[in-house]
């Protein structure tokens, strides 16, 4: 049982502070009653901190403020339990993560190929949600987040200064994967897109 508990925070240690997992990560040392055993424990030492029912995290630390709450795409790519899954941020979270809202949601939402599902940790509410396969071509590039973001802000929402914020948090490589990807977003966006991917050649 020592064995298996020290092979199990070999590798909690190996992946780092920040990385959510679930027991299913262990299973290659042990089996399941006994990897449950092994994560209660840890728990119990302050090893590692239990999310909810299954998911856990080997919690970042700040000098002044303590343990950190967990990273939602962390948790998102913990709930997957595959790593061939990709994600998508989407909605108020993506519009967040862009700079368009300050405010972060009550409920992050990822687009996935996967199963629906979702977890409560604390107040906050992190959902994977199955879509479509056209949604999820853009998936893992700021070109992805941007078409999401927008989607939530809406066609007759967007603003001039929704548009250069885009313009200026995007780097030329990434200016030109949105233009790539524009064919992947709604007619309406197009004309949107092409404002902020305006590139001038040096």
């Amino acid at each position: 049982m020592k064995t298996i508990e020290k092979q199990i925070v070999s590798r909690i240690y190996g992946k780092g502070r920040g990385w959510c997992f679930t027991p299913r990560e262990f299973l290659d040392i042990g089996g399941r009653n006994t990897i449950d055993s092994a994560l209660s424990r840890l728990t119990k030492k302050g090893t590692i901190r239990r999310l909810a029912r299954g998911l856990y995290d080997y919690p970042r630390k700040h000098p002044k403020i303590g343990l950190l709450a967990p990273n939602p795409s962390a948790v998102a790519r913990a709930l997957t339990d595959r790593d061939s899954a990709r994600l998508q941020p989407s909605g108020a979270y993506a519009a967040n993560l862009l700079g368009l809202s300050e405010q972060v949601p009550a409920k992050i939402v990822f687009l996935t190929e996967g199963p629906t599902r979702s977890v409560k940790i604390g107040s906050q509410e992190i959902a994977l949600k199955n879509t479509t396969p056209r949604n999820m071509a853009t998936a893992g590039r700021p070109s992805g987040t941007v078409i999401q973001a927008l989607r939530h802000v809406g066609k007759s929402q967007v603003s001039e200064e929704h548009v250069s914020r885009l313009r200026n948090a995007l780097g030329r490589d990434e200016k030109l994967q949105l233009r790539r990807d524009k064919a992947h977003a709604p007619g309406w966006m197009h004309p949107i897109i092409d404002r902020i991917v305006e590139i001038t050649d040096d």
